[in-house]
């Protein structure tokens, strides 16, 4: 596939917590193992708040399924990165390597201003991979791709939906998913993955993301016919 034909690369993240990190920085001196450690954070997050879900900063990516769509928006390919080894600093050297192969396309999400991208960028920082092009801090800064407000270099999906954080977006992509007919969320949710890899269920954890990543798309072609960049007979095609 030539590099040129790829516009748009659509993604969705799966994670799961460093458990010697969290043993380390939360419970010092207790000798906890990986596993306890997590479980203990996961059970005070639950008290407290009523989910379980561990900070972005503990966790390292285990499942990143990226499509690749051209400027037609066109579903070119789909690939779940590193598979099927998925190893957290192969999958994160994958996803930056390959936004440069494919000359920086725009980066489409769902939410992912908020987790996706800060996991990815903190996983850089954690296996030292240079990100000279997607910080650009020379540049100036309405032109640099991680400006909240430059739509070139990532299309946050939620963002657009809610003018940029104006309004909360209750539902999430489930939600926008099932306004438009698809399948949403199915048989498994995000808080469901630790539990999953920890039983050796990381095949099903990639089938799960490459479901949001095609729910991503769908949401994707939606919100091209509501800004006018293709029409519904075309969207119904492409679906």
């Amino acid at each position: 596939m030539a590099s040129a034909a790829v516009a748009y690369l659509i993604f969705d993240v799966e994670s799961v917590s460093d458990g010697a990190l969290v043993s380390k920085l939360r419970y010092p001196g207790l000798g906890l193992s990986p596993a306890e450690a997590i479980a203990r954070y996961r059970a005070e997050l639950m008290a407290k708040f009523e989910s379980d879900f561990v900070p972005y900063t503990y966790q390292v990516p285990v499942s990143v399924v990226v499509a690749k769509v051209s400027a037609e928006c066109e579903l070119l390919d789909l690939v779940a990165l590193d598979e099927p080894a998925y190893r957290p600093h192969v999958i994160t050297e994958h996803f930056w390597r390959g936004w440069e192969h494919y000359k920086r396309p725009t980066l489409v999400s769902f939410n992912g201003r908020t987790f996706d991208l800060p996991l990815l960028e903190l996983a850089a920082f954690r296996y030292g991979i240079s990100l000279g092009g997607w910080f650009n801090l020379g540049g100036r800064s309405f032109e640099q791709p991680r400006n909240r407000y430059n739509l070139e270099s990532h299309f946050d999906l939620q963002e657009l939906l809610t003018n940029f954080g104006s309004t909360r977006f209750t539902g999430g992509l489930d939600l926008a998913a099932n306004l438009l007919g698809k399948p949403g969320k199915m048989n498994v949710e995000g808080h469901m993955v630790q539990d999953m890899v920890d039983a050796g269920r990381i095949a099903e954890v990639n089938d799960y993301c490459r479901c949001d990543v095609l729910d991503t798309y769908f949401v994707f072609l939606r919100s091209q016919v509501i800004v006018g960049s293709i029409t519904r007979n075309r969207e119904q095609d492409l679906v």
